[in-house]
């Protein structure tokens, strides 16, 4: 299910966020749906429990998932609006990128057609990776 890239500079609890983001996002992971186990994740992926339980807890900060006591983490509803907070973050970000975008040339249409582009990408459950 997930799969870890242990020479990678960037931390496996990133690496696992990622992962399970990228699932939400196009559709391996439905609302509501139970994820794995601190525990069992952690033993099928050889990964200290903790590294686990922080990804979680992480997942769950910026809205992705919901803890419910003594049943495990599992998917929040698409139905419940995004975290402001996540919300600005991603804007930031875009922003930060278009301002290169359009120092290096891309017109508004080049960005329209990537806007859709991406849409597209999520409707077919497809990733860049």
């Amino acid at each position: 299910m997930f799969e870890l890239d242990i020479r990678s500079r960037k931390p496996i609890y990133e690496q696992l966020m990622d992962k399970v983001k990228e699932m939400i996002m196009y559709g391996s992971l439905r609302p509501d749906e139970q994820l794995p186990s601190v525990r069992g994740l952690s033993a099928q992926l050889t990964v200290n429990p903790n590294t686990i339980q922080k990804a979680y807890r992480e997942l769950e900060r910026e809205g992705y998932i919901y803890s419910v006591q003594g049943k495990g983490s599992f998917v929040t509803p698409v139905q419940q609006p995004p975290q402001q907070m996540k919300r600005d973050e991603i804007r930031a970000a875009l922003l930060k990128q278009m301002i290169e975008a359009v120092h290096f040339g891309f017109t508004q249409q080049e960005v329209d057609a990537i806007y859709v582009e991406a849409m597209q990408l999520k409707e077919r459950g497809m990733s860049l990776d």
